[in-house]
């Protein structure tokens, strides 16, 4: 009872880890930093985080060719595409929308997932994704959803996250990772992907200048990067201590602190629509339920903005 305890313990602190990323990444964006100078430096510091994690394991970075063919399309899929249309997104929208619809991962994974041949088609998980729909309708549809009408042309936007995270958690269960660990993989794709968003920043003019002045975006940046290092760190733990069906469970708990910490963080509320929608989507991720074996990726991207 008191290792179960503990365990549910530690999930909870995991989801509130994860899910005040989304505000952190709202506050990232609040002084004009733009999408990839922001992923660069998310990746770098990711990378010397982790770095000093395979360190302390007594690990190196493995550079064979499938191993670097996996950190391109990891870094690529999993955090550079994707996380640029978040902090867009995060400009305009309000960080607890954004949290909800990262919710939508399993859904956008359940397609993938057919087409792809790793799972087989289930009625139930058509509901499942169906309501995950109806949710997205009800922060669209209805005018008095958001607080400015005009930010819901940037929901598209904020889609385009969870639609590559769902593609991500397919493409390892059907591929692999080359015989590599989660940890490994999120090391390698962080050092490939900040090279790869680093010549980008620069030449686009939205590098960072890490010499200062500091203010809160800066410091935003640095806390959301290291709490996402750590709490994957511990969740792939959780895995390996009480299983994926248990460890997955932290998803419903990201979206509901994330919700939560925007409005202690930001200030943010919502309207009866965004309840709505957070409730039905929440409904639709239930009946969904990603497979085990592609649920350790799925979610681990959720906490990368």
């Amino acid at each position: 009872m008191k290792d179960r305890l503990f365990l549910i313990l530690c999930l909870t602190v995991m989801g509130a880890g994860w899910g005040a990323t989304q505000p952190l990444a709202k506050i990232a964006v609040s002084e004009g930093y733009r999408h990839i100078g922001l992923v660069f430096w998310q990746l770098a510091i990711g990378a010397i985080v982790m770095g000093f994690i395979q360190t302390m394991r007594g690990r190196r970075l493995t550079f064979s060719r499938p191993a670097l063919l996996v950190y391109v399309v990891i870094a690529l899929i999993g955090t550079v595409l994707p996380n640029s249309a978040s902090y867009e997104a995060a400009r305009h929208l309000p960080a607890g929308v954004i949290s909800i619809l990262l919710s939508l991962v399993p859904l956008f994974a359940f397609p993938f997932a057919i087409l792809m041949g790793n799972e087989k088609f289930q009625w139930v998980r058509l509901g499942g994704l169906a309501l995950g729909l109806l949710g997205v309708l009800l922060i669209v549809a209805p005018e008095a959803s958001l607080p400015e009408r005009a930010a819901i042309v940037f929901i598209p936007i904020a889609l385009i996250a969870p639609l590559f995270y769902g593609l991500e958690g397919n493409v390892v269960a059907r591929w692999g990772t080359a015989g590599l660990d989660p940890v490994e993989v999120l090391y390698g794709a962080s050092v490939v992907g900040a090279i790869i968003a680093l010549p980008i920043a620069v030449s686009s003019g939205q590098f960072i200048d890490p010499r200062g002045p500091w203010g809160r975006p800066d410091y935003a940046l640095v806390i959301a990067a290291v709490i996402h290092v750590l709490v994957y760190s511990a969740y792939v733990w959780m895995v390996g201590r009480a299983g994926p069906v248990f460890a997955v469970q932290v998803s419903y708990l990201v979206t509901g602190f994330g919700v939560g910490w925007a409005m202690f963080i930001l200030g943010e509320s919502y309207s009866v629509w965004v309840w709505g929608a957070m409730a039905v989507i929440l409904t639709g991720v239930f009946l969904v339920q990603p497979s085990p074996r592609a649920a350790l990726v799925e979610l681990d991207e959720r906490g990368k903005t």
